[in-house]
């Protein structure tokens, strides 16, 4: 006989009179596949029977009343547990009616969870090719035989372990041995810091995709993934941004077409892959705002431009027709993926800018003038496209005028400890 699940939402009178009323049942998945779910409804509940056929779909069958009112008589009124046992008596009548269409996930494997949950978000996101290469490269090849049903904690954990101590990856062919960057000093903290956050990255990516299998019932419990959790205080790096003066000496050492996107990085927050993409029919010199029709999340947003980055959006529009680039290259090709990498390296080389940036950097640059200049938080995320503050507040916090600061330096006394004539030699 199947062991009873013990849910402590579901299983007493008591705990169902505590949940909402709502249309979808609530469920609880029993073993792989098969769920038992419970409907309040405003005069009582009652339960029901699903299995999952694949595709996101579910056959259904009423099992009868919850004993919310009345005593269950296992017929007609069910506790939760002769609810699973009428349940699984289904399940097996299924199985035996029509075993090719009852789900047989015992040979799912984590290699399985991640191509589906990979298909997922090809539909409803557009991280796509970056989350599809950590999958392919980091994940699969250590993970993906294990069946799920047999993955454990600690084989979990040792992976991550070992995320966390190699060293970054080069771009290398398919056809070549992985290559892997020099590191001068593996001991350095905020190395070792950078290897952590990596690997809390990848650790999300898989949990997300074996979250979604056991959402979808194709895994019998969450508790390998459950138990493992990310290396703590390390995803937050000092934040770096470029002064006034080295935006200066960087614009000024970029060649003109580069210059151009280097600027609209800094005048706007945009994405590298944003500006590239951006036509003139995106820039709207009546409202000084910016159409940005293809982000990272997915979502259509309005960056809002200053008289001066509008004046700047005003030349670089003027004489061309609504269908073209606003950038584009000396040679009027198209800006391609990586083509800013190497330009940006040479210019931050001139302009005396170490340790050089990332293009992304710029996006920085543009959110730390904003909240040095009091800006709010709010506003901040709206500008660069984020849902919510919780981002902006982890990276720009610190930097805007707060009332804490302004007291501090306002009262505590001048004490003149770093002038010379002030410091007396002790004999």
């Amino acid at each position: 006989m199947a062991r009873t699940i013990r849910d402590t939402s579901l299983e007493s009178r008591a705990a169902r009179l505590k949940l909402e009323e709502r249309r979808k049942p609530y469920y609880r998945l029993i073993s792989q596949g098969c769920h038992i779910g419970y409907y309040k409804g405003s005069r009582g509940g009652s339960w029901i029977a699903r299995y999952h056929l694949g595709s996101g779909k579910y056959k259904e069958k009423k099992l009868g009343l919850a004993d919310d009112i009345q005593d269950a008589n296992g017929v007609t009124v069910l506790s939760f547990a002769q609810a699973q046992e009428k349940a699984r008596a289904w399940f097996n009548q299924a199985a035996a009616d029509d075993p090719d269409g009852f789900p047989d996930y015992s040979t799912y494997t984590v290699k399985d969870a991640c191509d589906e949950y990979m298909q997922w978000i090809k539909s409803h996101r557009k991280s796509y090719k970056s989350m599809r290469y950590s999958v392919d490269s980091l994940i699969v090849p250590e993970l993906g035989h294990i069946k799920i049903a047999q993955l454990s904690t600690k084989r979990i954990r040792d992976w991550q372990e070992a995320l966390s101590t190699k060293p970054p990856r080069k771009r290398s062919s398919k056809f070549e041995k992985q290559q892997y960057y020099e590191i001068e000093d593996p001991d350095d903290p905020d190395y070792l810091r950078k290897r952590k956050a990596s690997a809390n990255r990848i650790l999300s990516v898989l949990k997300a995709a074996l979250n979604k299998a056991y959402q979808d019932g194709k895994v019998p419990n969450d508790n390998a993934w459950r138990r493992v959790k990310p290396f703590r205080g390390v995803d937050h790096p000092k934040v770096r941004y470029l002064n006034r003066l080295e935006i200066q000496r960087l614009c000024n050492a970029c060649p003109p077409d580069f210059r151009r996107l280097v600027q609209a990085a800094i005048y706007t927050g945009c994405r590298y892959g944003e500006l590239t993409r951006m036509g003139v029919s995106d820039y709207n010199p009546d409202s000084k705002t910016l159409l940005v029709q293809e982000s990272k999340s997915g979502k259509v947003r309005h960056v809002v431009l200053t008289d001066e980055a509008a004046e700047f959006f005003d030349d670089m529009v003027m004489a061309k027709d609504a269908g073209d680039h606003i950038f584009v290259r000396a040679d009027k090709n198209a800006w391609g993926r990586s083509h800013q990498t190497r330009p940006l390296a040479d210019a931050c080389k001139a302009a005396k800018i170490k340790p050089a940036i990332s293009f992304h950097i710029l996006r920085h640059t543009h959110a730390t003038q904003l909240a040095m200049q009091g800006v709010p938080m709010a506003v901040i995320a709206t500008q660069l496209g984020h849902s919510d503050t919780r981002m902006v507040e982890k990276h720009y916090a610190h930097l805007a005028p707060s009332y804490v600061a302004d007291t501090i330096r306002a009262n505590f006394p001048k004490l003149d400890l770093h002038k010379k004539s002030n410091i007396r030699k002790i004999a």
